[in-house]
């Protein structure tokens, strides 16, 4: 498909460094249910772009970034609420918003690229 591991898209490297970036600043956080729930989002991200690139079919790799799309406003959407309970602060909130949501751009755009390739 134009490249030889999912370890070589952007894409993918990006949403690991979130990843890691989520469990780094959820570190002290005592609220282990949130915690808990945000580190799986995150991870769920680059799992499902790796999870989809192996499944070895256009239509599946398209579903899976559609799934891992879905991971980033959940996670987004875990952070608005982390931020707003004194969880993480405004300025981990903006970071972390600003960097979902351009993981959100890049899986919609690769999926519409993916999609229109000619078998």
């Amino acid at each position: 498909m134009g490249y030889s591991l999912f370890e070589n898209l952007d894409v993918w490297k990006r949403a690991s460094r979130l990843a890691v970036r989520t469990y780094e600043v959820l570190k002290d956080c005592r609220d282990f249910s949130l915690k808990d729930q945000m580190c799986r989002s995150a991870v769920s991200i680059a799992s499902n772009i790796a999870k989809g690139d192996q499944r070895e079919s256009k239509k599946e790799f398209v579903r899976f970034l559609h799934i891992a799309k879905g991971s980033a406003a959940e996670l987004r959407t875990q952070v608005y609420i982390a931020s707003k309970i004194g969880v993480v602060s405004p300025e981990i909130q903006k970071e972390m918003v600003e960097e979902l949501m351009a993981l959100s751009k890049m899986l919609h755009q690769l999926s519409k690229s993916i999609a229109n390739r000619n078998s």
